[in-house]
């Protein structure tokens, strides 16, 4: 009898164990490969290109691989992320404020400096050949994504500061933000959102900002810590912030992507208060409205 009881709870620890294995989140923390989620806007090769070179670097420095998981939506990548099929995401404050809404294990290891070297950036509403005029009726706005920080959320907070919103004109969303700014160099779209940066790219076709969001925190590196450690967390935050773009380090992120050579900073989740707020002031629609 104590070895029939003997087997029989082995088999039942060893059934529990695998179901534990087969539940998202559950599994051991740590593995050995680690999942990447970059942006979902780019092609995937392009994808290689700009990320490859920092992924083979935190291989090294932590000991793992370290795959590319590619999405082409930023909710496929959420969703991804809540699974446990993800370990790290490249995101932007809007879908990490929304993943971290519904996911708090969700943590912002570090922000990436853009070129200018600040940890911030800034969403602008553009125009080819058009003004703010009041009222603003029955215009056309071409957006990024339902996701996408300079997309819907900021383009209808910096119109509720002239009296206007934005479900009370016509929008589509297109993707990219080079997509959306072309659509309004060509006329095809009265206004549009995009980050401030990329719209300076294309002020020599006639596009002209009108109006910029204050500071936003930059793209960050956000970990699953149902999946990693604590130590492994900071290991990451200290081996990406400690980086010296402009000395020791300048050879060695020279063939990293344009949004990731700059070094970072260290990221908390309070630095996203200002997107929250934004949040808090509009309902953002899954699909455009023409």
């Amino acid at each position: 009898m104590p070895n029939r009881l003997h087997h029989f709870f082995r088999a039942q620890l060893l059934g529990l164990a695998a179901l534990v294995c087969l539940i998202p989140g559950l599994a051991a923390a740590d593995p050995d490969t680690l999942y990447f989620a970059p942006l979902p806007m780019e092609q995937p090769e392009e994808v290689v290109k700009q990320f490859k070179p920092m992924l083979n670097f935190l291989e090294r420095q932590l000991g793992v691989r370290i795959e590319i998981a590619y999405s082409t939506s930023y909710a496929e990548i959420l969703e991804r992320f809540r699974t446990g099929q993800i370990d790290l995401a490249y995101l932007g404050p809007l879908p990490y404020v929304s993943l971290r809404e519904n996911f708090p294990q969700a943590e912002p290891l570090v922000h990436f400096r853009e070129q200018n070297g600040q940890a911030s950036y800034s969403c602008a509403l553009f125009a080819s050949d058009q003004r703010l005029t009041k009222p603003l009726r029955n215009k056309t706005f071409a957006l990024t994504q339902a996701l996408s920080t300079c997309g819907y959320l900021a383009v209808d907070g910096l119109l509720s500061q002239q009296g206007a919103r934005l479900a009370q004109q016509r929008y589509r969303y297109l993707g990219k933000h080079d997509e959306a700014i072309l659509a309004v160099a060509r006329g095809d779209f009265d206004f549009g959102g995009a980050k401030t940066d990329i719209v300076r790219n294309y002020t020599h076709l006639g596009i002209s900002i009108l109006a910029e969001t204050p500071p936003l925190p930059a793209f960050a590196m956000v970990a699953n810590s149902r999946r990693l450690s604590p130590e492994r967390q900071s290991r990451l935050r200290s081996v990406l912030a400690e980086l010296d773009p402009k000395g020791r380090d300048q050879a060695l992120m020279r063939d990293w992507g344009k949004q990731l050579r700059n070094g970072a900073i260290a990221a908390a989740d309070a630095d996203y208060d200002v997107v929250r707020r934004l949040r808090r002031q509009t309902s953002i629609p899954e699909q455009g409205n023409f």
